[in-house]
């Protein structure tokens, strides 16, 4: 897997993918401005479930999934904290600020799930941190949108 930046994404199709996950960020952002920094988690995924159904957007909360192995389902059980709209990872933090384990956790799921989207949204700091992803799953590449 190789981590590129955004210049391989032409212009019409940044502007897709960051329409796409708008709203989303937008229900993030309403949560931490109305909740504050450095709760729980938890406390912001429960919220973020009651502002996706608020604002009608699809999402799995705590999604589960399989990892395989030479066409072997391994017994570990995986869950993402959401997905969105069928095709987007979304992964909540509380923490000082977002480092190369929350990254790689995110890429992860996206590249054993073929999710295409991702977003890290960290609610911890006064002033809220998120990073956009695109996974090509024919490219085998993570771009930062």
């Amino acid at each position: 897997m190789e981590i590129v930046e955004n210049s391989n994404l032409n212009t019409e199709r940044l502007a897709q993918l960051k329409s796409h996950v708008y709203d989303i960020i937008g229900c993030c952002q309403e949560v931490h401005r109305e909740l504050g920094p450095w709760l729980n988690e938890y406390v912001y995924q429960e919220a973020l479930k009651v502002s996706f159904e608020e604002k009608q957007i699809a999402f799995v909360k705590e999604y589960y999934f399989q990892v395989s192995y030479h066409g072997h389902p391994l017994s570990h059980k995986h869950y993402m904290d959401f997905l969105c709209k069928g095709n987007v990872v979304l992964e909540c933090k509380a923490i000082t600020s977002i480092g190369v384990e929350q990254r790689q956790q995110l890429w992860n799921y996206m590249r054993l799930t073929n999710t295409p989207m991702g977003v890290l949204f960290n609610f911890a700091p006064v002033r809220d941190q998120c990073e956009k992803y695109y996974y090509d799953q024919n490219t085998k590449t993570i771009t930062a949108f």
